[in-house]
C-alpha cells in the first residue's frame, strides 16, 4: 500500500454562535484576510518609519496615512479578487445568476482579481494624495507575502484548490467525492499533491524572505520599482510551476480536455492561472530592468 498522509481532522470554521435560528461561523479563510491585512499595515507603517531607505532620506508617505490607504485597498481586495473570479473562472455561471456574485462567504476569490484591484485603488489614492506609485507599490510588495502565505495555508484547512493525483510519500488524500476520484486504474488511495502548501512556501516564505533580504541588506528601496517587479516577477514564476502539479479547475475540464487546459498548444498547453501569471512576469521583468537602469537614490 502507498504511504500517504490522510488530510488532517481541522474544520474550516474557527468557531461558530447559534442564536436561535441565527448562525454565524468565523472561517480560518476569513481569518486568514483580516490577519494578512493587519500584518500588511503594521510592516507598511514600519517602513515609512526607516525615511533613509527611501530615495533622497525620505518616505513616501508619512505612517498615519497608511491607514487610509489600506481602506481604499481591502475594497480593492474584496471586489477585484470576486471580480477578477467571476471574470476568469466562471463567466457563464454568473451571468445566469448574477445574484450570486454577491454571496462572497460561498468562496470564489482569485489573485490576479484581487491585484488588479489593489492595484486600481493604490494608483487612485496616490494620485490624490501625490504620492509617488513606484514607492507606494514597492512598499505593497514587501508587505503582501505574509498574506499569501496565510491565504494558501487557509486553502489547504478548506480542502480545496487541491493538486494531481501523486504516489509522493508527502500526498494528501483530501476529502470530498471529486478529491477522491483518481484516473482508472489508480492503485491504492487516491492521494494528491498538497499544492497548496506548495504556493505557501513559494509565494508566501521563499518570496517574502526574499524581498525582506532585498529591502534590509541590498537597499533596493532606493531604486522605485526594483522590489515590486521582483514580487511580480516572482510570483508570477511560482504560481505558474506550481499549476503543473495543481488540478485544473473543474469548470475547463471536459472530455476532450482532461487537463484543463484554457490555451491549447498541441498536446500541452497552459493554466488559467499560467495564463494570467505571464502577465505578470513580463510585468515584473520590465519594471526591475527599468529600475536598474537608474541610479539609486
Amino acid at each position: 500500500m502507498l504511504a500517504v498522509i490522510p488530510f488532517p481532522d481541522i474544520r474550516p470554521e474557527v468557531f461558530t454562535i447559534s442564536i436561535g435560528s441565527f448562525a454565524f461561523s468565523l472561517r480560518w479563510y476569513a481569518l486568514a484576510y483580516i490577519a494578512g491585512l493587519l500584518i500588511a499595515w503594521r510592516m507598511m507603517v514600519a517602513l515609512m518609519r526607516v525615511p533613509q531607505r527611501w530615495p533622497g532620506g525620505r518616505a513616501p508617505m508619512e505612517p498615519g496615512q497608511v491607514e487610509e490607504l489600506m481602506t481604499w485597498v481591502i475594497l480593492g481586495v474584496i471586489l477585484g479578487g470576486r471580480l477578477g473570479f467571476v471574470l476568469f473562472y466562471q463567466p457563464g455561471h454568473y451571468l445566469a445568476n448574477p445574484l450570486a456574485i454577491l454571496r462572497v462567504w460561498e468562496g470564489g476569490m482569485a489573485f490576479h482579481g484581487g491585484l488588479a484591484g489593489v492595484a486600481l485603488a493604490g494608483i487612485l489614492w496616490c494620485r490624490m494624495h501625490a504620492v509617488p506609485l513606484a514607492q507606494a507599490a514597492d512598499a505593497f510588495a514587501v508587505a503582501t507575502p505574509p498574506g499569501l502565505l496565510l491565504g494558501r495555508l487557509a486553502n489547504f484547512v478548506n480542502a480545496e484548490l487541491w493538486g494531481r493525483p501523486s504516489t509522493l510519500p508527502w500526498a494528501v488524500v483530501f476529502p470530498g467525492e471529486r478529491a477522491q476520484t483518481c484516473p482508472p486504474g489508480w492503485e491504492g488511495p487516491c492521494a494528491r499533491h498538497p499544492s497548496q502548501l506548495y504556493e505557501a512556501g513559494l509565494e508566501g516564505l521563499v518570496l517574502g524572505v526574499a524581498l525582506a533580504w532585498l529591502v534590509w541588506r541590498t537597499g533596493a528601496l532606493r531604486r522605485p520599482g526594483l522590489v515590486a517587479g521582483v514580487f511580480l516577477a516572482g510570483y508570477g514564476v511560482a504560481r505558474f510551476l506550481v499549476e503543473f502539479l495543481r488540478e485544473a479547475d473543474a469548470q475547463f475540464v471536459t472530455p476532450g480536455n482532461p487537463m484543463g487546459h484554457v490555451l491549447r498548444l498541441g498536446a500541452a498547453g497552459l493554466s488559467m492561472g499560467q495564463l494570467l501569471s505571464l502577465p505578470l512576469v513580463a510585468a515584473g521583468v520590465v519594471l526591475v530592468l527599468r529600475a536598474r537602469l537608474r541610479a539609486p537614490a
